[in-house]
C-alpha cells in the first residue's frame, strides 16, 4: 500500500492533540478528499505523510516503510516521489513562474530542451501562457497558487498532496484544475486533496476522509 495509518495520534505541546488514533489505507493510484472544518487536523495529517511531523503514537507507512525508521536521507528520498501544493504557495521570490515550476524536473537532471518545453506547456494550461517569466510578487494570489501547482504536478510523482489547492482562484478554474488533477490521478498518481469546498467534493465521485476534531469519522458521516 502507498500510504498507511495505523492508530496515529499527533500531538503538539500540551494543547488538545491534532489527530487521535487515526487509521486507514490508500492504495497505489488512489484518491481521497480530505475534509473537515477549519482545526479538524487535515493539514496535520498531510505533514505525517509528507515527513515534516512524526506521530506521537501509531505508525505511518509510506511506499511500504514505516517513516519512524527512516533517516533524513531516506526522508528526503521519499520526499522526491510526492509533489505537494501548500496553502502558503512557498515560492521563490526571485525566480520566475517557469522557474519555479521547473525546480522538480531540475532537482532531478532531466534535460533541459524537455524541461522548458513541458513546463511551458503546463503553465499555459492552467492560465499562465502569458506570464511565463513573470515573477511572485508581480502575480496575483491565484496566479501563484497555479504557479504552485504545476510545480507539484511538474514530474508526475507518485503521490500529490494538496492542501486546499483551489482556495484562492475562481470556481472555473478550481473546476479545471480538479480536471488536471483528475488526469493524472488516471495516469497512475494517488492523491489525497484537501478542502472545505464541498461543491468540488459532490463534483467528483471519489472516496472521502473527513475529520472532526481530530478524529476520523466513520464512513457513513462522511458525506455530511
Amino acid at each position: 500500500m502507498l500510504v498507511s495509518f495505523d492508530q496515529v495520534s499527533l500531538h503538539y505541546g500540551q494543547s488538545r492533540p491534532a489527530l487521535v488514533d487515526i487509521s486507514f489505507t490508500m492504495p497505489d493510484g488512489g484518491f481521497y478528499f480530505l475534509t473537515g472544518p477549519s482545526g479538524a487536523g487535515k493539514s496535520s495529517l498531510l505533514r505525517l505523510i509528507y515527513g515534516a511531523a512524526r506521530p506521537t503514537a501509531g505508525s505511518v507507512y509510506m511506499f511500504g516503510r514505516d517513516t519512524a525508521g527512516l533517516d533524513r536521507e531516506e526522508i528526503a528520498a521519499m520526499r522526491r516521489q510526492i509533489g505537494v501544493i501548500f496553502q502558503d504557495f512557498r515560492l521563490i521570490p526571485y525566480l520566475s513562474a517557469l522557474e519555479n515550476a521547473a525546480l522538480p524536473l531540475r532537482l532531478l537532471g532531466t534535460r533541459e530542451d524537455y524541461i522548458l518545453k513541458h513546463t511551458a506547456e503546463l503553465l499555459e494550461w492552467v492560465g499562465l501562457g502569458d506570464k511565463l517569466h513573470a515573477f511572485p510578487p508581480q502575480l496575483s494570489g491565484g496566479e501563484q497558487q497555479r504557479v504552485a501547482i504545476a510545480r507539484a504536478v511538474v514530474n508526475k510523482p507518485k503521490l500529490l498532496l494538496a492542501d486546499e489547492p483551489t482556495g484562492n482562484i475562481d470556481d472555473k478554474t478550481s473546476v479545471k484544475l480538479l480536471h488536471l488533477i483528475m488526469e493524472l490521478n488516471k495516469s497512475g498518481t494517488a492523491v489525497i486533496l484537501a478542502t472545505h469546498q464541498r461543491n468540488l467534493v459532490n463534483s467528483f465521485n471519489k472516496p472521502e476522509l473527513r475529520l472532526e476534531h481530530g478524529y476520523l469519522a466513520p464512513p457513513e458521516m462522511r458525506a455530511a
